[in-house]
This record gives structure tokens, sequence and C-alpha cells, in this order.
């Protein structure tokens, strides 16, 4: 495996711990202020994780978390040459998207891309729309992307190719999700399952 391979698990690892130990303590201060849900993500409500969410949509349209209220967002940090974890993840959404029914116009899905150099406006919309036509697609400038992934703990990173040139990114690879009333709620991996996604969402809509 190359060192690409353990640094984005390490990062994955990194980030993944801080928001579950940021869930326990939420949990420990909600106590029974709210019912108990049954969530398969890991709980992390009442963290500020997430709070800048400022950036430019496919359609050029400036884009911020108040935007979205009523409905649940769903966000979701890569890039468009991601070979496997990035597609599969936006993939899993669409039917996370299907199953919901109609109450998949009640969710928000965000991908933000972690590589603006290449992902441009209209790649963008090419590629996320793919998946779904609600899908929306998230950039900045060099400087905007580094802000809001430092307000969502995302680490990211160019990773020089074989040929001159040519890059990839290394990531996290986490879904944050927020409530209609715009608070982050969850944290889950990209591994999580349509089932699992649905039904968390599904509490967060009641």
């Amino acid at each position: 495996m190359t060192p690409s391979f353990f640094l984005h698990r390490r990062s994955v690892l990194r980030t993944g711990a801080a928001l579950a130990m940021a869930g326990l303590m939420a949990a420990s201060m909600a106590g029974c202020q709210r019912k108990e849900l049954a969530f398969n993500s890991t709980d992390v409500t009442g963290s500020d994780i997430g709070s800048d969410l400022n950036l430019t949509d496919h359609n050029g349209v400036k884009r911020g978390m108040a935007d979205f209220r009523g409905k649940a967002v769903v966000v979701f940090f890569g890039f468009i040459q991601c070979p496997d974890v990035c597609p599969t993840t936006l993939a899993n959404f669409a039917e996370v998207m299907k199953r919901l029914g109609p109450d998949a116009d009640k969710v928000q899905v965000v991908f933000v891309t972690v590589d603006p150099e290449r992902d441009t406006a209209a790649v963008m919309k090419d590629y996320v729309t793919q998946f779904d036509p609600r899908f929306l697609g998230l950039s900045g400038s060099a400087e905007d992307t580094a802000r809001v992934a430092k307000s969502f703990k995302v680490f990211y990173a160019k990773v020089p190719g074989k040929e001159p040139g040519s890059y990839s990114m290394d990531h996290s690879a986490g879904i944050y999700v927020f409530d209609p009333k715009g608070n982050l709620r969850l944290y889950g991996r990209h591994t999580a399952t349509p089932d699992a996604l649905v039904s968390d969402i599904r509490q967060l809509l009641d």
C-alpha cells in the first residue's frame, strides 16, 4: 500500500475519533433533555463543527447553511477525480434519496470539492447531477476551501502523481448530517449503508 493510503487512513481515523468524542460530550450534556434516538451514525449534537459552509454552488449561487433551512442537509467532502470513495458515497446517497420517496424533497445533499483548481462549476454540475439532479456541488477559492474544511475539521492534501504536473488528493471521508433547523447532528463513515442512512435521516425529519 502507498504512503498516501496510510496518510488518508490516519486522517479519517483522526477526524472520526475527534467527532466521536464531541458526540459523547454533547450526549452527556444533553442528558434527558431530548428523546432518545437510535442513530446508526455518531451523534454529535451540540458540536460547533461545520459552523461555516459559505461557498458557491455549481449554478454560481452563493450558498450558506441558512439557504437549506427546513431540510436535512448532508455534507460530504471530496474531489471529482477521486477513483472510488467519492463516487461510491454519492451513489449511496442517490440510493438513499430513492428509498426516502417523497421525503427526499426534504433533504439536500451537498458535495464540497477539496480540489477547486480542477473542479470548476461546470465540471461539478455535470458530475454531481449524474447521481441525482437535486445534488449540489459547492466550491470556492483555495482560501475559502481551507476555511470551510477547517470548520468541518476536514483534512486534505495534494499528492503528486507519477506524471509531471499530475496529482491526486488525500482527504477525510466522513459524512456530516444537519437537521432541518441547521444544527449538526450526525457524523458517519463513508462506508455507511443506504439502510442505515435512511433510518438516521428519517429520524431527523420526524
